[in-house]
């Protein structure tokens, strides 16, 4: 019980970097290449990735688009258009919290609504397995 929640905790503390940070550069000279944190977005609300959580998935919702990475600050980037996946719902939260994201149910991937470094007590419940 206690690996659960220092699980829980140290993705709470990854969830808060990567919020704060979503897109880095590369400075180790040449193109400084580009690492942004997987998010997709799904009805206006924009999910990003916060681990291997386990989940059920649920009914199929719809398309989610994955934001184009913009860690440059270039308006008018050439980053292309974003990649889309089948959006689901997971089992026990509502998709305004959280979604699944993947070509079938049993290869989506978990994503969560987050609030500053704050996730959203349903996902922190699931994380605690309580």
């Amino acid at each position: 019980m206690s690996w659960t929640r220092r699980s829980a905790g140290l993705l709470a503390a990854a969830a808060m970097v990567t919020s704060v940070a979503a897109c880095t550069a590369d400075s180790g000279g040449g193109g400084g290449a580009a690492s942004c944190v997987a998010r997709y977005t799904y009805q206006e609300v924009t999910y990003q990735d916060v681990g291997d959580v386990e989940f059920t998935p649920g009914k199929k919702l719809g398309v989610a688009t994955e934001p184009p990475c913009e860690d440059t600050g270039g308006a008018g980037s050439d980053e292309p258009a974003g990649l889309t996946g089948t959006a689901y719902e997971v089992d026990g939260i509502s998709p305004k919290v959280a979604i699944a994201v993947g070509d079938t149910p049993e290869t989506a991937k978990f994503f969560a609504v987050s609030s500053g470094a704050e996730l959203p007590p349903e996902v922190r419940k699931l994380i605690d397995g309580s």
